[in-house]
């Protein structure tokens, strides 16, 4: 039996330990996008807080962890899968074949469509490349702009703030948080934020960034532009699905699945940020995008891919 999981953030990671801890005979393979070993998304927060350096993100502290384990890990772009051959398409023209198939690509930043979103100084935080270019930017003093005020925008805000930087932050949304929080809430994260300095714009919407003669000018539809040396847009993320383009896996948001992490192709399973699971709260389907919740996605689906039957 060979099992081949995609992407290795918690989900796949887990899967892949579960799997060998189920059957240790079974050919188990992590296919990574990324040239770092595997790692958390959300402990680079304190990789930017100077809390631990790029080695406490990673998912395992031990190099030898995976060899140790049998577990192959690869590094490629996953182009394309044919689902009749049971084999998955790399951009270097790679191919690994599959008898079961984990789907654990994870999300990518929405970059909103502004103009400017693409010029040097401007980054997402998502990365570990990401958060090298915000050390070097995110000097004590230097001018942060961030742009959105949502969970992932409010877990960077702390990280800023404790760098020294001088913070401003921009929220379309009438409130901070507003996805999650209520009225009273948002308030009360306001107030901690401005008592620490930083500036907070609420239903504001960004028009544009241009080049300044001394850095980044973020302009408003409304008030006075924000002058930056960095601009970090924290907007949202969006279920890695593009490469799923003309197969029978059937998509919306993210990837479908029933509640055994199974697609409708049967041997076909995802976990994590790009599986749209079942909501028991509303009887719908729903992305839930948090890492915790990952990692639980990626032992419940690796005890179904092993036949396990988990509930």
């Amino acid at each position: 039996m060979q099992h081949l999981i995609i992407g290795t953030g918690p989900a796949g990671v887990t899967a892949a330990e579960t799997l060998r801890r189920l059957d240790p005979a079974a050919g188990v393979r992590l296919i990574g996008a990324e040239p770092e070993p595997p790692y958390s998304r959300m402990a680079i927060p304190y990789l930017l807080m100077e809390r631990i350096g790029e080695p406490g993100t990673y998912l395992r502290a031990r190099p030898e962890h995976y060899a140790r384990l049998g577990i192959e890990i690869g590094q490629g772009r996953v182009c394309g899968i044919d689902t009749a051959a049971r084999a998955v398409q790399l951009a270097d023209g790679t191919r690994h074949a599959y008898d079961r198939l984990l789907l654990a690509t994870g999300a990518t930043p929405v970059r909103p469509p502004i103009p400017g979103i693409e010029l040097p100084g401007v980054h997402s935080c998502w990365t570990l490349p990401d958060a090298r270019c915000i050390q070097a930017g995110a000097a004590r003093g230097s001018r942060v702009t961030l742009i959105g005020a949502g969970f992932i925008g409010s877990i960077i805000l702390e990280a800023l703030a404790q760098r020294g930087v001088q913070l401003t932050v921009i929220e379309q949304g009438e409130r901070m948080v507003p996805r999650m929080l209520g009225p009273a809430a948002g308030a009360m994260i306001r107030r901690w934020c401005e008592g620490k300095g930083v500036r907070v714009y609420t239903g504001a919407r960004v028009q544009a960034i241009e080049q300044a003669p001394d850095g980044l000018r973020v302009v408003l539809g409304e008030g006075a532009p924000v002058d930056a040396d960095l601009v970090i847009s924290a907007t949202g993320v969006r279920p890695n699905v593009g490469f799923l383009d003309g197969t029978a896996v059937q998509v919306r948001q993210g990837v479908l699945v029933d509640r055994h992490f199974r697609t409708s192709i049967p041997e076909i399973y995802a976990a994590g940020d790009v599986a749209e699971g079942l909501d028991f709260s509303t009887g719908g389907h729903a992305v839930h995008a948090i890492q915790p919740t990952a990692t639980d996605h990626g032992h419940l689906a690796a005890l179904n891919m092993a036949g396990r039957n988990a509930p």
